[in-house]
């Protein structure tokens, strides 16, 4: 068994084996790799293990360089998790050796964020989970699941003219102008509509947009899927404060998850919170269960980087909220200018 940097002729068996894996995600696959290259310029270094000319583990990697901070080997930016996919442990360890090997002789940091434990005695360096569900055959099995109160509010929009189109680039105006105002509105730079473009271009047919409409036609929610066979992943999902009152974005998930449902996927990446916020109880309340990330940070030199959560959380805390109450008080047309610009250097 060996370990090495995954070339161009390796990209079709790196997508089968992440497709068959069944801790696999959809951000795994090579067209992550390509859409960061392709938006933000950020160099890939992906590695392999191999077996008798057969993979049998992978570590997707990107060489994020923040400009005075140096460069850090992440796994995987602009998404909660990537890391190691193998079919031992010990393979597992040796991809994670060639990594920090690698970071080690170019000077990097190296960061992986991963769904599963490594089993090498690492520290987890953060408390965030990512919500899933657990999926029913099919969308009429899953709507009957669901509380009265939860059917109610997604019916409310239907009653008043709205409606809902699922498909793909055609929908990317209508996903990106309701992105744009909610991130400002939250406080947070907005990724590049390049990154968008290149998401949609390099998942094809594994990506999803789904948007909800009012009766006048106006876009008011929307979220993005990204498919893997065994989970679907939901990455971003906005809608507009204005529009709150009528529940577009209960109707919003219902789609996304009737969708999975009916297409005989088995699982639904609400994505990352933090147990007890918002947006967890908002994601608990269709049924979805936490299931803790497993994030692990080394220095330059390979050592490990023990996070003190307990002092260091609130502090970030504030300085993020201080942050984000200046950024959603600027104008939105600056903030859309200036946002992506700083968006590619933030690796979550």
């Amino acid at each position: 068994m060996k370990v090495r940097v995954a070339t161009a002729e390796d990209e079709t068996a790196w997508d089968a084996y992440v497709l068959q894996h069944p801790d696999g995600l959809a951000y795994q696959l090579i067209a992550w790799r390509r859409a960061v290259k392709k938006a933000y310029g950020h160099t890939a270094h992906y590695l392999l293990a191999e077996k008798n000319n057969s993979i049998c583990g992978v570590l997707p990697m990107v060489d994020f360089h923040l400009p005075l901070f140096g460069s850090s080997l992440i796994s995987l930016p602009y998404c909660d998790a990537g890391g190691i996919l193998a079919d031992s442990d010990a393979i597992a360890q040796k991809l994670l050796d060639g990594a920090l090997t690698m970071a080690k002789q170019s000077g990097a940091k190296c960061h992986i964020r991963s769904t599963i434990p490594l089993p090498f005695g690492c520290r987890n360096t953060t408390d965030k989970v990512r919500m899933l569900l657990e999926l029913p055959d099919s969308s009429e099995l899953f709507l009957a699941s669901l509380k009265s109160k939860i059917r109610n509010k997604i019916k409310k929009p239907l009653r008043n003219g709205y409606r809902v189109a699922t498909g793909s680039s055609e929908l990317l105006e209508a996903f990106y102008t309701i992105f744009t105002a909610n991130m400002h509105e939250l406080g947070s730079p907005v990724h590049s509509r390049r990154w968008i473009e290149a998401i949609i271009s390099e998942y094809q047919e594994r990506v999803r947009i789904v948007v909800v409409f009012t009766s006048d036609e106006i876009p008011v929610a929307a979220g993005i899927l990204l498919i893997h066979p065994t989970t679907v992943s939901n990455p971003w999902a906005s809608s507009l404060r204005e529009y709150k009152h009528m529940k577009p974005n209960m109707l919003l998930y219902a789609t996304l998850l009737s969708f999975a449902a009916d297409n005989g996927f088995k699982v639904f990446d609400f994505g990352r919170s933090t147990p007890g916020e918002g947006t967890y109880k908002f994601k608990q309340q269709w049924g979805a269960q936490p299931q803790s990330l497993y994030w692990y940070n080394w220095s330059s030199d390979g050592t490990v980087v023990a996070l003190a959560q307990d002092e260091k959380l609130p502090v970030r805390f504030d300085k993020r909220k201080l942050v984000g109450n200046i950024w959603s008080h600027l104008p939105l047309g600056g903030a859309n200018w200036l946002g992506p610009r700083i968006r590619k250097y933030i690796s979550l």
